[in-house]
């Protein structure tokens, strides 16, 4: 009946179930276990006829002409430069932190020597971790390390993660930029912008295809199961010969084998306000106060005439089975546990694992689309 079997409707699942049908015409069965398709993409307009995301902000950014040339058959777009502001001993200063970012919160003699040390040491308009002040040597930018390690960084991650940073691996601590100039956009990417629909329509034309047949609200494990001992993969109790994509927690699919991986959720409280705006910027972090880490205005991302505007409060929480996994949770444990799944899964000649849970690897949305365009170039070799 089916070619391929797809689990999950989100960006790496939809971009391949479309490039399967429309290519190389074959038959998709796509099987999601929400109500809805999208992933954490999926958004919608609210009683205040605002687009709202679900799950969370989803920006769209990328230097990749093929990744925005691909998403363009499904959209039509409208500039969009996501802006951040970080609230830090009361003052909200753009982030990545940049050369505005000092003006506001050192006096000006001082703001200025670093940024000249910044230039001299560092190229004028690009991005350095953090991680390399601290290598510089030199006092003030051992000063500035340390003001944006305690200030930004220490209890985001606490919250965030809910580990101390020397638990995270050291590539999580390298993301966190400072930015030599004064552009307080938050990416510096080619092409910066929002579908003038939202996520959900993407995924609507994607999927509206005769050789895709979707399934809704249901577990893989209602359609397929693996037989671990014999390495075979059986679908509607017969032994599948067709391939899976497989996008969802690669510990699940194989029954937690080798125990669990680590996982960080979120949970937002969503709230309609009688104003026309509540905050400067879309995006604005409390790295250091309260409980939530950041509040997000849906009206800066996608404007609509409305006297009222909606926000959501975003807090970090504990995964546990029936919450969402939004974020892989890198330590060198969890690296480890995850290499025996990744070397389990070779057994499976007919499985390909894609996407962040699949491949424990954090990916930006256009690198997930990469990602699944050069597994469908493979399928068509």
């Amino acid at each position: 009946m089916f070619d391929y079997i797809v689990v999950g409707a989100g960006l790496a699942g939809s971009v391949l179930a479309e490039r399967i049908a429309n290519q190389l015409n074959k038959k998709v069965l796509v099987v999601e276990k929400r109500f809805h398709i999208g992933g954490n993409c999926y958004d919608f307009r609210d009683s205040n006829g605002i687009i709202v995301h679900k799950y969370g902000p989803h920006l769209f950014h990328t230097s990749y002409k093929d990744v925005f040339d691909y998403l363009s058959n499904f959209t039509e777009w409208q500039i969009y430069h996501h802006k951040v502001l970080a609230f830090i001993d009361g003052k909200k200063v753009p982030i990545p932190f940049n050369f505005n970012s000092m003006d506001i919160l050192f006096p000006k003699w001082f703001s200025e020597k670093l940024q000249q040390k910044l230039i001299n040491n560092f190229n004028y308009g690009s991005k350095v971790s953090i991680l390399e002040l601290k290598k510089v040597g030199d006092q003030d930018l051992q000063f500035l390390y340390e003001f944006i390690y305690n200030k930004l960084f220490l209890n985001y991650t606490r919250k965030q993660w809910e580990r101390r940073p020397e638990e995270i691996a050291p590539e999580v601590i390298a993301r966190v930029p400072i930015l030599i100039g004064r552009d307080d956009r938050y990416f510096q990417d080619i092409y910066q912008v929002i579908p003038k629909e939202g996520y959900t329509k993407i995924f609507e034309r994607m999927l509206n295809h005769s050789n895709i047949k979707l399934l809704l609200n249901t577990d893989f494990r209602e359609v397929f199961h693996i037989d671990l001992e014999n390495r075979k993969i059986f679908f509607m109790g017969n032994e599948y010969k067709g391939k899976v994509i497989y996008t969802g927690m690669i510990d699940e699919l194989f029954g937690f084998k080798f125990g669990f991986l680590p996982y960080r959720s979120l949970r937002f409280e969503f709230k309609s306000l009688e104003k026309e705006y509540f905050q400067e910027v879309a995006t604005v972090n409390y790295p250091n106060e309260y409980d939530f880490t950041r509040i997000t205005e849906f009206k800066h991302i996608h404007p609509v005439n409305s006297n009222k505007t909606t926000i959501a409060i975003e807090y970090p929480d504990r995964y546990t089975i029936g919450t969402i996994p939004y974020y892989p949770v890198f330590t060198l444990e969890a690296q480890s546990i995850y290499e025996k799944y990744k070397e389990f899964s070779y057994n499976f000649k007919n499985l390909i694992l894609v996407g962040r849970l699949a491949e424990y690897k954090y990916y930006d949305m256009d690198d997930v689309i990469k990602r699944a365009l050069e597994i469908f170039e493979n399928e068509k070799s």
